[in-house]
């Protein structure tokens, strides 16, 4: 069936695994789970609940019958009532305690913590996976110079491998947010239609079996928080700092793929490119660096959508106001879809990504002879024994010529050629090599590239080697 739109994010960039977190199928066999998570602790707590009832309820978990719910919808105009009315058909003898004292959001609000949950234990292998391969490309070219740049203009060399460990460092950030919010995620509880607790209160006629109610629940589905208080829903603030956390690794990723973009276009890399894949329509030789332009795509769809949460929260009114939920259905799964697929590209494009250290050797050599300007003028006072202004002025003269042979002429960087070919000077080539050697100009970057790492692997990689394994999908 092709006559109905359906999101591209199912079709074609989330991974199967995010799909399933938010199918259909996960929430509402969850909102069955809530309902006999409910009637379990509501018996533990005295109400007259048998374990007939809660056998028949656990066996029906999965059997959800669509059309009978959307038959139930179209008349009730409610989807909690409607998925009730189901159930119920399907547990006769369990029916008249399905629900009971709640409110819709007890449902709603704990499943979608829990699908939250679930979805940001996936990110987390994703992001440490991700965190991984560049780690290992980091190692593999810690001591290759590479031109670098600041606003786009060439600057000092640093190492490939050290502009790695940029893209990581920022992962690694991302990775402490994402524990951070999945480490103090609460579950929500039953608070009653505006936080009370009023209607659990009539169920016990005891203050403390409410509290404990929330604590049993919470602790079957293994929660040691719960929302302290709340109107009918938890704070959509919530929502908010999660999908915070996404835009950030969205942040991250763009940055990331803008980097591989730019050294695409400089001839330095490639990002994987199959043996069938087609770059161009019309131009038949071209290599598009598709995979990082889908990432960036993507997320500035998470950065964006990161405003939803945002202002559903300003926008709730005392306790309960139904404007954020058409807005949370599509938000918050969305974000979750489109940041699995940055990440998957991302593995992707890190793993397999094609280096040309000959290509990178040359861009190096083209700018490399302006940076060892002053290394040359230290050579010829030290050295030759020539006057520092004298030989400055010398350098400086040469220079310019070499900069209008590049700029006016289009010709190539010859101020090597320059500086060997005026006879006062006495240099020769072996000794302009010397005081150009790229590794001579990096500084740091090789040892800051190995410290960095080991860190990385020691406190992220093994304390989460069960994460690791996962295989990137890229679905076009």
């Amino acid at each position: 069936m092709k006559d109905k739109y359906v999101s591209p994010l199912c079709e074609r960039y989330a991974d199967e695994k995010m799909q399933r977190i938010f199918s259909a199928d996960n929430r509402y066999s969850t909102w069955r789970k809530l309902w006999i998570a409910l009637a379990e602790s509501e018996k533990e707590l005295g109400l007259s609940i048998s374990n007939e009832q809660i056998s028949e309820m656990k066996e029906h978990i999965y059997d959800i019958d669509y059309e009978k719910e959307n038959e139930y919808e179209k008349k009730l105009r409610h989807d909690v009532m409607a998925h009730i009315y189901a159930f119920g058909d399907l547990c006769p003898k369990a029916r008249p305690v399905i629900h009971l004292g709640a409110t819709s959001c007890f449902v709603t609000d704990n499943a979608d913590i829990l699908l939250i949950r679930e979805g940001l234990i996936e990110i987390k292998a994703l992001l440490v996976n991700a965190i991984n391969a560049a780690c290992g490309f980091a190692d593999k070219y810690k001591d290759l110079p590479i031109l670098a740049y600041t606003h786009f203009q060439a600057a000092q060399p640093t190492t490939l491998g050290k502009r790695a460990t940029l893209w990581i460092n920022d992962l690694a950030e991302d990775l402490k947010r994402l524990d951070f919010e999945l480490g103090n995620l609460a579950f929500f509880g039953c608070k009653g239609t505006t936080g009370t607790g009023a209607s659990f209160l009539q169920l016990f006629d005891d203050e403390e079996k409410v509290f404990k109610l929330e604590r049993l629940i919470a602790e079957k589905f293994g929660f040691e928080q719960v929302v302290p208080v709340s109107g009918q829903t938890y704070s959509r603030k919530i929502d908010s700092f999660i999908l915070n956390v996404l835009s950030g690794i969205a942040q991250s990723a763009a940055k990331f793929s803008s980097d591989v973009r730019l050294m695409c276009h400089m001839k330095e890399v490639d990002e994987p490119f199959e043996t069938n894949q087609i770059g161009s329509s019309a131009m038949a030789y071209k290599k598009n660096p598709m995979r990082s332009e889908r990432i960036a795509s993507l997320a500035r769809y998470v950065i964006v959508d990161a405003l939803n949460p945002a202002v559903t929260e300003a926008q709730q009114w005392l306790e309960r106001t139904l404007d954020d939920s058409a807005n949370k259905r599509i938000s918050v799964p969305e974000a979750f879809l489109a940041t699995s697929g940055i990440l998957n590209l991302y593995i992707n494009v890190i793993s397999g990504m094609k280096v040309y250290p000959k290509v990178i050797e040359k861009n190096l050599k083209a700018e490399l002879p302006f940076m060892a300007t002053e290394n040359v003028l230290m050579y010829l006072v030290t050295e030759k024994g020539f006057d520092r202004q004298w030989a400055h002025e010398k350098i400086r003269v040469h220079s310019i010529a070499a900069g209008i042979n590049v700029k006016e002429k289009g010709g190539d960087n010859d101020l090597i050629d320059r500086l060997l070919n005026d006879d006062e000077l006495h240099l020769t080539r072996e000794e302009i090599e010397k005081t150009m050697d790229a590794h001579g100009f990096c500084g740091l970057a090789k040892r800051q590239t190995e410290i960095f790492i080991s860190d990385v692997r020691k406190n992220i990689i093994e304390k989460n080697a069960g994460l690791l394994g996962v295989k990137a999908e890229v679905n076009v």
